[in-house]
């Protein structure tokens, strides 16, 4: 028997999508289940919206990183993503790096990547191909979320915002948990007030 594919759509700059990819990587372990990693761009979900300054430079640095992540995907074949990304997101996330192309660069030499591909930062060559990926999550769960948005069993959903990230079978739990929520007929929201930010360990 196959096992269950968890797409999971993510964008580098965010913290929430980090702690849902490190989830998944969990679950991986304690289900039948594996994890493909999926661009998505949070510069393009915000693009004509009205947000702070402050984001708005967030977004701005965000779409680099994303880019390159299409391009390397695209060149390299999707087993890159997943390596890639976690490279990326443990120098940004836990790892403090407020300097996207310098994470991205050291990502890249990290996973025997070609440093080439920096340059698909700076050019339109790989957004149709991310607009792609980008569209299809929001055609999943609307355009009123962010990131991360899953996949799994025929059913999607924006989320699980967590953290810590649970390990071993209290991931598995909240999968099995979050999977028997967002399969019901009719169920749009389960929410509460974050209170406290990611946290990385």
């Amino acid at each position: 028997m196959s096992k269950e594919t968890l797409d999971l759509w993510f964008d580098t700059a965010c913290p929430w999508a980090w702690m849902t990819s490190r989830w998944g990587l969990e679950v991986a372990k304690v289900r039948d289940v594996e994890v493909k990693f999926r661009p998505m761009s949070l510069n393009f979900l915000n693009r004509d919206k009205d947000i702070p300054g402050d984001y708005r430079a967030l977004m701005n640095r965000a779409l680099a990183p994303m880019r390159i992540v299409t391009a390397a995907i695209a060149e390299h074949g999707d087993e890159v993503a997943e390596p890639l990304y976690t490279a990326i997101g443990t120098r940004i996330h836990p790892g403090g790096e407020k300097d996207f192309e310098k994470a991205v660069s050291e990502a890249l030499k990290e996973v025997g990547l070609p440093a080439d591909l920096m340059k698909y930062g700076e050019t339109d060559d790989y957004d149709a191909a991310l607009q792609t990926s980008h569209d299809e999550a929001l055609s999943l769960v609307g355009d009123d979320v962010g990131t991360p948005i899953c996949r799994v069993a025929g059913t999607a959903f924006f989320g699980p915002v967590v953290t810590p990230a649970p390990k071993g079978e209290a991931a598995g739990r909240l999968f099995d948990g979050v999977l028997a929520v967002a399969s019901t007929p009719g169920f749009f929201e389960l929410k509460r007030t974050r209170d406290v930010g990611p946290i990385f360990d």
